[in-house]
């Protein structure tokens, strides 16, 4: 059974010309090379993580098991296996690890500038002393106020007679307690 060769273009879909060329997107060498560096630098934020946040992150086997050896590996093993985090990263859909990374840079920049309020507080409550414990209290209604009125004492004592600052320190993890347990 021979086919002529009118039956075999009877067999090939017709196609227009317009639809092929509306349906291509061209895209520069340069911008694959750029959204390429942009994901090896998204598995380089990855590796820099620890295991805790990596734990947070959607990311399957087989990429979690490339990132757990790169962060092993030094030298010239790990830039290559950044290339391979960054490869195997072109194959999936990285905007929900995007969002989660973003979340937990957030998180991060949150507690730092808690941690600058606390830090200011503590620093008023010592150069204030008992003036600034109603500031505290309204902020904190679950402090105990004789607790902080001994450990400013203890802590001014403590910069008159230049010791080290235990009770400065004390100071800002009882604050940090009382603003966490406010969370």
């Amino acid at each position: 059974m021979t086919k002529k060769i009118d039956d075999w273009h009877d067999d090939v879909p017709e196609t227009n010309e317009n639809e092929d060329e509306e349906e291509i997107i061209w895209v520069s060498k340069s911008e694959i090379k750029r959204d390429a560096e942009a994901l090896k630098d998204l598995g380089a934020e990855m590796v820099d993580l620890g295991k805790n946040s990596l734990d947070k992150l959607p990311l399957d086997e087989d990429l979690r098991a490339a990132i757990d050896l790169c962060q092993k590996i030094k030298k010239e093993g790990r830039r290559r296996q950044m290339q391979l985090i960054g490869k195997m990263l072109r194959s999936r859909d990285v905007e929900p690890i995007e969002t989660a990374l973003d979340k937990l840079k957030n998180r991060h920049n949150q507690q730092v500038s808690l941690f600058h309020k606390l830090e200011m507080l503590r620093d008023r409550l010592v150069e204030e002393g008992d003036d600034a414990v109603p500031t505290v209290l309204d902020l904190y209604p679950e402090a105990d106020r004789q607790q902080l009125r001994a450990l400013i004492r203890n802590a001014q004592k403590e910069k008159a007679a230049n010791k080290p600052p235990k009770s400065y320190r004390q100071i800002f993890q009882y604050l940090r307690e009382l603003a966490e347990g406010q969370d």
